[in-house]
């Protein structure tokens, strides 16, 4: 039977229907960024998809506009219903700008050692930001936080463990980038990506060895903290967004290459050497992906011609977040860095 409240949950339902297919003509399709660098003596190709050009500026709106829509078509997520996370970041500021625009609130529990302007970015979008101190449990503090109140009602995304999250890089970006450098006349030796939840590396990874077998996916993390390595957080690092104390449940460190690890302060000399050479802002982990990039690039096999096959990696954000952080400071070069012997030549924007 028809009735004045079906009708109505009707005209809910496609209005945020509307409102998702408008958001996501601002999500994905990002520019691939082609850059030739000089190291040892080599002249290396890597390819850096550009995801600061999503909606909330990182590449974490591809996976949060597929969590809520998935959610949204099972009846998970109910019209006006409380969205919790517990992020180091740009999760957050995703599920803050698509779930208010969806007309959700917004819960976002953070750990108070991130940066100024990840917080302020979380109030102009109108979430209720909790701030988690180490005393209080740190990372792993904010998640059990989040739990409790998913436990009172509240939808939670879980990012660390939702298949969603590498299945949206699987579909999505992984084909983005595959066709960008076919049409550059590319070809792919490898991959690598920072881990934050382990979605971008597993999706990205799934993707490309699927295409080519031979294309060797490497998980990065900070030496300062290598959680990967060795198997929990063990010490402290300024690649927000990484190493978060624990081992995402979506990350099968079997099903990848080996971890490459990079000193934060060669990955902010890298994000900077981009911003003072090519004028492009990203962030810190961008540096630490640049570095990895080229470390891989240098191990290609040299074929008959002198080349080597590219490397590709991910620019997840701006330099926007991290203005009152060491990136806006002058960083002291350590022995061992890659960024001091690395000259980078030229840049091309492929679309």
């Amino acid at each position: 039977m028809i009735t004045g409240e079906n009708i109505m949950l009707d005209f809910v339902g496609r209005a945020r229907q509307d409102k998702l297919h408008s958001l996501s003509a601002l999500i994905g399709n990002t520019p691939l960024i082609r850059i030739i660098a000089r190291c040892e003596g080599q002249d290396l190709t890597v390819y850096a998809k550009a995801e600061m050009f999503n909606l909330s500026g990182s590449i974490k709106d591809r996976m949060a506009l597929a969590i809520l829509q998935d959610a949204m078509r099972r009846g998970d997520l109910q019209p006006g219903q409380t969205i919790v996370e517990a992020t180091s970041g740009n999760s957050g500021i995703s599920f803050a700008a698509i779930g208010c625009a969806l007309g959700h609130p917004v819960t976002i529990f953070m750990p108070d050692w991130v940066s100024a302007e990840r917080r302020a970015m979380l109030a102009i979008y109108g979430a209720d930001v909790r701030l988690v101190s180490r005393e209080e449990g740190g990372f792993l503090g904010c998640l059990a936080a989040a739990e409790e109140l998913g436990a009172q009602g509240a939808y939670l995304p879980r990012q660390f463990s939702n298949p969603v999250n590498a299945d949206e890089h699987a579909e999505g970006t992984g084909p983005e980038l595959w066709q960008q450098v076919a049409s550059d006349g590319g070809t792919l030796g490898g991959f690598v990506a920072g881990v934050g939840t382990g979605g971008t590396v597993m999706g990205m990874g799934r993707y490309l060895k699927g295409r080519d077998a031979s294309i060797a996916v490497h998980p990065v993390e900070p030496v300062e903290s290598p959680t990967l390595s060795v198997g929990h957080k063990c010490g402290q690092h300024r690649v927000q967004g990484l190493s978060d104390e624990f081992i995402p449940a979506i990350l099968n460190l079997s099903e990848l290459d080996g971890v490459i690890g990079v000193h934060d302060g060669d990955a902010i000399l890298m994000a900077q050497k981009l911003g003072r050479e090519f004028g492009m802002g990203v962030g810190i982990s961008s540096g630490i992906n640049l570095v990895a990039a080229i470390r891989l690039a240098l191990r290609q096999p040299m074929a008959a011609d002198g080349t080597r096959k590219a490397v590709a990696t991910i620019f997840a954000d701006s330099n926007s977040k991290y203005l009152s952080t060491d990136l806006a400071r002058e960083e002291p070069c350590c022995a061992g860095y890659l960024t001091p012997t690395v000259e980078l030549l030229d840049m091309q924007t492929i679309r």
